[in-house]
């Protein structure tokens, strides 16, 4: 049965409701439209999520590390304890409060218990030296640093190389250790004592707007210049929820956390753990065999990790003959994943999906959202197409690729390539102190430039070929290093590939490939063998004219390969240097 509209061009507004008993005197159209009230304009923030993770998962387990069990009821309690502490020691709205941590507890908590004091997380690569972290807290004006006992000597040094001029503004350190007769010398406190202390009644402090930060990102160092980036609570509580939900997640996962959570604040699953009331398992170290016992001791369902991880699972699980016992989902992005190298992790039993984001994204701008119809490709078809990084998110207004002097869209044919830009809730507030840096990649025109090359195929998916800087024109003609890339892993001997421009008087540039060999390999390939494996796959131009093997190629902690350092080291005085005095070691292949 359908209903019959009475009088279409009339209706009653708000104002003339009134009980059954009363008939209605006035039908009018509104003269004004309803302005947002307090009821309807609470700030987005994804802090707002642990608060409903105590009440609905309470008892249910929230954070794992060794011996250590937390339900969501405690970790929210030790939240609010260690915000209150935090605003007893000075530390007011939008301060700095720093965190040098691998995967533990803490680390956690602190993506929670920082914001509820108003201040800003600032989470710091645990890789770097002492000067760079020393150049950090003097640029982000960190007033409060809390540091894994094993960093502690390396704070220290940081805090020593500050200038004079401010001895009076620096900041309050705190250590983070679960051994009580650790050495606390040149720190105010302990962790645990700032979370027994703190009041668990505290009424925590939430944005005055979702555009006050939340996070200041450091980019993770591929280049030598990284970058402050500020993120907003709008944008972390946007792209926290996109992520759930283009990765499937669903209620109460068990999280391993192998993705670093200073990457990114672990691509916004820190604050996704809670959404969803998942059980977060830390690990200090990550290596394959820890990766694998935490598999197996806790049924880990989800996982995060850059390529380096899948090719470091594939080569140690393929070794060591280990299949999953049931399937993990992983969720792999920050570089494009060889596609020999997905097939290889897939056939153990992980259901591998892929993203494309950046420290200025907060996690996934771009998924390679999954058809039904490709299941029942063959593998290497499948690998193939989960290569590409794909759409945009739901949390994304735009994602498109632009040719670099017109700004115009490239064709969709797979082969035009161009910049990729995006558009959306997600992206940075900005560089911090840095608007010449901001202005250059957050255009007038609306979009986010991202200095990555890429195409866009017919159906639409996007699939990133390099960064800008590491586009290699060789006799005018442009090569991406990455189908380079993708060739050599190919290869059943090689473990890690990258391949960079080294000068050249005549081409102007030539691809250099940098190998390291999978261990315990008994014929090593030559420099001859590997050229003609790619001359079988690739034209002339894209074969590397220059193939070094490495026992290791350069990484950020992020599992990012330092193609700076390897363009150095394809120069020709490099590769007759002494290459130890940067901390790379030759394996005489």
């Amino acid at each position: 049965m359908k209903c019959k509209p009475t009088t279409p061009t009339k209706c009653a507004t708000m104002n003339s409701f009134s009980p059954a008993s009363e008939q209605i005197t006035e039908i009018a159209a509104p003269k004004k439209t309803p302005r947002p009230g307090r009821p309807n304009s609470c700030p987005l923030t994804p802090v707002d999520f642990l608060e409903r993770a105590a009440t609905v998962y309470g008892d249910c387990p929230s954070v794992v590390y060794n011996d250590t069990a937390y339900t969501w009821s405690e970790t929210h309690e030790r939240c609010l304890r260690l915000a209150s502490s935090i605003s007893r020691l000075g530390i007011e709205k939008n301060d700095v409060v720093s965190v040098l941590a691998p995967n533990i507890p803490a680390m956690y908590e602190l993506h929670f218990a920082a914001p509820m004091a108003g201040a800003i997380l600032n989470t710091i690569n645990l890789r770097l030296d002492a000067r760079t972290v020393s150049i950090q807290l003097l640029h982000s004006e960190s007033k409060l640093v809390f540091v894994d006992r094993q960093s502690s000597s390396l704070v220290l040094e940081a805090i020593s190389l500050l200038p004079t001029t401010s001895l009076s503004q620096r900041p309050i350190l705190i250590l983070i250790s679960d051994d009580e007769e650790s050495d606390f010398r040149g720190f105010h406190d302990c962790y645990e004592n700032m979370v027994r202390g703190g009041d668990p009644g505290f009424s925590y402090v939430g944005p005055e707007s979702e555009w006050d930060p939340i996070a200041l990102n450091y980019t993770s160092g591929t280049t030598s210049s990284p970058k402050g980036v500020l993120y907003s609570h709008r944008a972390a509580f946007s792209v926290t929820f996109t992520s759930l939900l283009h990765w499937w997640v669903p209620r109460q996962p068990v999280y391993l956390w192998t993705l670093p959570m200073f990457h990114a604040n672990g691509w916004s699953y820190t604050w996704g753990m809670a959404a969803v009331g998942g059980t977060n398992v830390c690990l200090r170290r990550v290596d394959p065999a820890s990766i694998n016992d935490a598999i197996e001791k806790h049924g880990v369902t989800h996982m995060c990790g850059a390529p380096v991880v899948l090719n470091m699972l594939a080569n140690y699980n393929c070794a060591n003959r280990k299949p999953l016992a049931s399937p993990v989902d992983i969720l792999t992005a920050g570089a494009p994943p060889p596609a020999a190298v997905l097939e290889r992790v897939e056939a153990l039993g992980f259901r591998v999906s892929h993203g494309y984001g950046l420290t200025e994204t907060g996690g996934l701008a771009v998924t390679c959202a999954w058809k039904r119809e490709w299941d029942n490709l063959p593998a290497p078809e499948r690998a193939a197409i989960k290569s590409r990084q794909g759409v945009r998110s739901v949390g994304f207004a735009g994602a498109d690729v632009v040719h670099p002097h017109t700004g115009k869209s490239v064709k969709r044919d797979g082969n035009m390539v161009g910049e990729i830009v995006l558009r959306g809730n997600s992206v940075m507030l900005g560089y911090l102190k840095d608007p010449e840096g901001t202005s250059k990649c957050m255009k007038e025109d609306g979009w986010f430039y991202t200095g990555d090359v890429g195409v866009i195929h017919p159906d639409g998916y996007i699939e990133v070929k390099d960064r800008l800087k590491d586009v290699i024109i060789c006799g005018g003609e442009n090569l991406s290093s990455v189908e380079v890339e993708s060739v050599l892993y190919m290869h059943p001997a090689v473990d890690e590939a990258a391949v960079v421009a080294r000068p050249d008087k005549f081409w102007g540039e030539t691809p250099c490939a940098f190998v390291s060999l999978k261990k315990g390999m008994m014929a090593k390939p030559t420099e001859k063998e590997m050229r003609e494996f790619c001359k079988e796959r690739l034209p002339l131009f894209m074969v590397p004219r220059k193939v070094v093997f490495l026992a290791a190629l350069p990484k950020t902690s992020t599992g990012k390969i330092q193609k700076f350092l390897l363009r150095y080291l394809s120069s020709a005085d490099a590769m007759n240097a002494n290459l130890s005095a940067i901390g790379v070691e030759i394996n005489q292949a």
